[in-house]
């Protein structure tokens, strides 16, 4: 099981007023008139084209391989992605993401942003867990726009359900560029505190969330989203072949855990699933030895999701 090392912080939410600012997304683009007003281009730039994912098209996979650093905005404790400002995950990223590039599948890079942690107390509403500052998603959002690469918001949501802890994230989620990830690990059972044992989640459960997911994302008109289902046992996620993969959503079956390669590699065969996309996580402090791109890339199938925390 992972370090488990939290710390609390709470801020309300913020406006959502800059929707589409900096995405990837095209709209038509005014033009300046002789007395500073705006005037469309031409009549056929009045339809805006469809929006699109920060390298170019509206689908995952097969097109793309995504590279993850994955951390809480807490300066590293959680994770490499917390090491410095946003700006400077984003450049570290890119150098990972980079050494898995190959010429017939380029690589989508993606900051795993961890916005809401689990707990050892129950806070003011006893779900073990606290939601972060909505302000840090943008500006990680911010920094990944920079560089056209995606952010993925990860929940670890204590004793409450993944859907209305979820939910709360939504005006980050209503982006094109932002996906989501569920940790089973930390959804915890009634009575039960985190990092006093593995969590566990029904896949009926995880279906409420990947339901409302789609539905927001074909009623915005959205590119596909990634969902990641974080898993290093088989308890952790019950009735997996009861999984919902909706077109809206890549979802990805994303082994997890650190440990020697050739544990890895037994995790990673007992939990790919062929109705799921595949993903594996690396740990840069904690597998011994860490595995090279060409191992990874080396397992069967290679997967489509790479992350390291």
């Amino acid at each position: 099981m992972r370090r488990w090392d939290h710390r609390s912080v709470f801020v309300a939410l913020v406006s959502t007023a800059a929707l589409l600012a900096g995405a990837c997304s095209t709209s038509p683009t005014p033009s300046s008139g002789p007395d500073g007003s705006t005037t469309s281009q031409s009549a056929s730039a009045a339809v805006a084209r469809p929006m699109e994912l920060p390298r170019g098209g509206r689908t995952v996979f097969p097109r793309f391989r995504m590279v993850a650093l994955y951390g809480a905005a807490d300066g590293g404790g959680l994770g490499a992605l917390g090491l410095g400002t946003p700006d400077d995950a984003a450049r570290r990223l890119e150098q990972q993401a980079d050494t898995y590039a190959r010429p017939d599948r380029p690589v989508l890079p993606v900051m795993e942003l961890i916005v809401t942690i689990a707990d050892p107390t129950p806070g003011p509403d006893g779900c073990f867990a606290h939601p972060t500052d909505i302000d840090d998603g943008w500006k990680y959002l911010r920094a990944a726009r920079e560089h056209r690469q995606m952010l993925v918001l990860d929940i670890q949501p204590g004793r409450c359900d993944f859907l209305s802890q979820t939910r709360r994230w939504e005006p980050l989620l209503a982006q094109p560029d932002v996906g989501l990830a569920l940790d089973a690990e930390w959804r915890m059972p009634a009575g039960v505190v985190p990092g006093q044992q593995i969590g566990t989640v029904s896949a009926a459960e995880i279906n409420t969330v990947t339901t409302w997911l789609a539905d927001l994302t074909r009623r915005r008109a959205l590119p596909q989203k990634p969902l990641l289902l974080h898993q290093f046992t088989v308890d952790m996620i019950t009735d997996r072949d009861a999984l919902a993969a909706p077109p809206e959503l890549a979802v990805i079956s994303h082994t997890d855990g650190f440990g020697s390669i050739p544990d890895k590699m037994t995790k990673y065969r007992a939990l790919t699933s062929p109705r799921l996309h595949s993903g594996f996580k690396l740990f840069y402090t904690q597998d011994k030895p860490l595995m090279s791109p060409a191992q990874v890339l080396g397992l069967q199938p290679p997967p489509d999701f790479i992350s390291y925390q």
